[in-house]
């Protein structure tokens, strides 16, 4: 593995690279222009991202951990496997996205639209999803144990299956969500029901 540490990029037009078992560490990238590339056994650590085209990208089996992204457009991409541990998302596009399995524990999405987004099967154990828009999403047998959930929207979305251990689900609008029966008593007992 290539490993590129403290470099910082900016204005770079990096279209369609292949990058392949790269290890990036402590790096900054501005205003580069990574669209329909293809990024396989990667890692990015406590990278910082800012204005980033990341449309059409195609990310399998890489690591984004402990990185903030500001203002990055992920129009169209896909994540394969990913890891993006403690990474945070700032202002971010992230519609539409295609994201098959993974870890995502830790990550913050505040206030992020993630409407029609198929989560399923993916960790995102003790995320940061306050405000976030999660309606219409699928997010059938998820780990969103302890994730953080205030004021988020989850209209019509499909929780079947997902771990809610430990969410507070108070503040949560499920307006038409479907959701199985485990999960209807912790619904009720987040306002109060005594489930027997």
């Amino acid at each position: 593995m290539r490993h590129i540490q403290g470099e910082r990029l900016s204005g770079t037009d990096r279209a369609l690279a292949e990058e392949e078992r790269v290890h990036y560490e402590d790096c900054v990238f501005h205003d580069v222009d990574w669209s329909e590339s293809t990024f396989t056994g990667c890692t990015f650590e406590r990278c910082e991202f800012g204005n980033v085209k990341f449309n059409a990208a195609t990310f399998v089996r890489t690591a984004i951990l402990q990185s903030t992204l500001q203002r990055c457009s992920f129009f169209d991409a896909t994540f394969d496997d990913c890891k993006l541990t403690g990474t945070t998302f700032v202002d971010c596009g992230l519609r539409p996205l295609t994201v098959t399995g993974g870890d995502w524990g830790f990550v913050s999405l505040r206030g992020h639209n993630l409407s029609g987004i198929r989560f399923g099967a993916l960790r995102l154990r003790e995320a940061d999803l306050t405000g976030a828009d999660l309606s219409k999403t699928d997010l059938r047998g998820a780990d969103l144990s302890n994730a953080r959930l205030k004021d988020a929207v989850l209209k019509g979305s499909d929780l079947r299956g997902a771990d809610l251990d430990g969410t507070p689900l108070r503040d949560v609008d499920v307006t038409g969500a479907k959701i199985d029966l485990g999960q209807a008593a912790h619904f009720a007992r987040a306002y109060g029901a005594i489930v027997s």
